[in-house]
């Protein structure tokens, strides 16, 4: 952590990014990074691969941050070379990096890494990756306290919803007894935290109850009912008239059935490309080495990958890979298909 301090200390200007299809842990991250810099008198950028969500907005808004989103297409002035250092929060894979890397063949400043994911590519100058945080929100808020940076209280906001987005609201097992400490700590810096649910948790656009209702009628159980699975084609977005951002948590909803040790779901994008597949747990089976045959990655309980061709030809190989793979383990213990 101190050597990603004293790179960014030697900066004069920063291009921060992180994943595409940006969640709330990525966002609240780079925006109290992208603040806690400008505190020290770095300049900061955010570079966006996706749009930025409707529902996680409010939080660049309110800190100001200055961001380009480049989904639609890069402008043409843009230049990597006019930043000093690149900071990537929430991932260390090209995979999650669609388009940058051929864009930094060239770059000669800094690349720094701050991630908590397993499932790392060792491209950085220097990496921070502590795969016990909850979310990279853990690492931001530490960072930043070790480098003396006073939180504000939107500053504090962000990381409590880097924080939140990544454990269910503390729900999740991946919540620690330090993360608890540091959302006490946000909580005395000022985050307005019944604010915050209401944002995240009740403001939601109609269409994305209606697509998530719209795509339960899919669900299938499988394999004694141990692993669920639904699948969002590109024509439900349209009858609903719906966004890819709206499929949020989605996954979550089969994993009330107490049998289901495994739910997936195949995603179509309006946008095109890849079958998104994306994978969770309850703890029986390792998800992160399943993805890892299809080039994904993550975490034990959640993680992902993509499949090139149809919605149909990955259902039969991610499907039929779990499957074997559950039925092969009748009692659902930590799995590694290569094996």
């Amino acid at each position: 952590m101190q050597a990603i301090i004293n790179h960014l200390s030697n900066a004069r200007r920063v291009l921060i990014t992180t994943h595409i299809r940006p969640d709330g842990d990525a966002l609240g991250s780079t925006a109290a990074m992208a603040a806690g810099l400008r505190a020290k008198g770095i300049s900061a950028k955010v570079l966006l691969l996706s749009h930025l969500p409707g529902k996680y907005a409010f939080i660049y808004h309110e800190l100001d941050v200055d961001y380009l989103d480049v989904e639609a297409g890069w402008p043409a002035d843009f230049s990597i070379d006019a930043f000093d250092t690149l900071l990537v929060i929430d991932t260390g894979t090209w995979s999650q990096l669609p388009g940058l890397k051929d864009r930094l063949a060239h770059f000669a400043g800094k690349k720094l890494v701050v991630d908590h994911h397993l499932t790392q590519e060792n491209w950085a100058d220097e990496k921070y990756v502590d795969t016990k945080a909850a979310a990279a929100g853990e690492i931001v808020a530490d960072l930043l306290q070790v480098w003396g940076i006073e939180l504000t209280p939107v500053m504090a906001k962000a990381l409590y919803l880097a924080i939140v987005a990544d454990t269910g609201w503390f729900q999740y097992s991946n919540t620690r007894p330090a993360t608890l400490r540091l959302a006490a700590r946000l909580m005395e810096a000022g985050a307005a935290t019944d604010q915050l649910y209401q944002l995240i948790y009740q403001s939601e656009r109609s269409q994305r109850v209606v697509l998530q209702a719209h795509v339960q009628r899919s669900l299938q159980l499988l394999c004694d009912n141990r692993l669920a699975v639904m699948q969002i084609h590109r024509q439900d977005y349209a009858d609903c008239d719906a966004k890819s951002g709206d499929t949020e948590a989605l996954i979550n909803i089969p994993l009330q059935i107490k049998t289901v040790a495994v739910s997936i779901v195949l995603n179509e994008s309006p946008e095109g490309g890849a079958i998104r597949v994306s994978l969770r747990s309850k703890g029986q089976v390792d998800v992160a080495r399943f993805a890892q045959q299809f080039g994904g990655g993550g975490h034990a309980r959640a993680a992902g990958l993509k499949i090139e061709g149809t919605l149909e030809q990955a259902y039969e190989k991610v499907v039929g890979a779990m499957t074997a793979a559950l039925e092969g383990n009748p009692k659902s213990e930590p799995l590694n298909p290569k094996e």
